[in-house]
């Protein structure tokens, strides 16, 4: 790939990052969860409240609120696109191999769409929690609805 073309993926990466943070998708709250769990990054202080409702094993909703890092607050938005109205093995799936690939390793998914924005972070590690903080709190939260530790 040459250099031009890398730095106009950036921006647009950079651009579609930037879109999801100022205008976020499925901002708010699930009025009536099923669970809401409350994910937190001391290191920056990235604070992530998931709700979720879960209806014929799929994840029907899942809205979130917080304050933080344009990577934390888009990838919250990106997240909700990506797995409202999946089964709950599918969400578990997607889930796993997101942090599989942001964290390096081998990841069984087609990385399309807004998400691949995201696939950058893995270049900055201190960076990899920002993004990972809704995936890991909606993870939470799916197991909390199903009374799962």
């Amino acid at each position: 790939m040459s250099v031009d073309r890398n730095i106009h993926l950036d921006a647009l990466y950079k651009d579609v990052i930037l879109d999801h943070h100022r205008h976020p998708r499925n901002f708010g709250l699930v009025e009536k969860p099923a669970a809401q769990v409350e994910g937190y990054n001391p290191l920056c202080g990235d604070r992530v409240d998931i709700s979720i409702a879960l209806a014929d094993g799929k994840l029907q909703d899942c809205r979130f609120r917080g304050e933080g890092c344009s990577i934390c607050m888009a990838s919250a938005s990106m997240m909700t696109e990506e797995l409202i109205g999946k089964s709950v093995p599918e969400v578990q799936k997607t889930i796993d191999g997101f942090r599989a690939l942001l964290k390096g390793e081998e990841c069984p998914l087609a990385v399309e769409g807004d998400l691949e924005s995201l696939v950058g972070v893995r270049n900055f590690p201190v960076r990899i929690k920002c993004a990972l903080l809704p995936w890991t709190t909606l993870h939470q939260a799916i197991h909390k609805a199903r009374g799962e530790k």
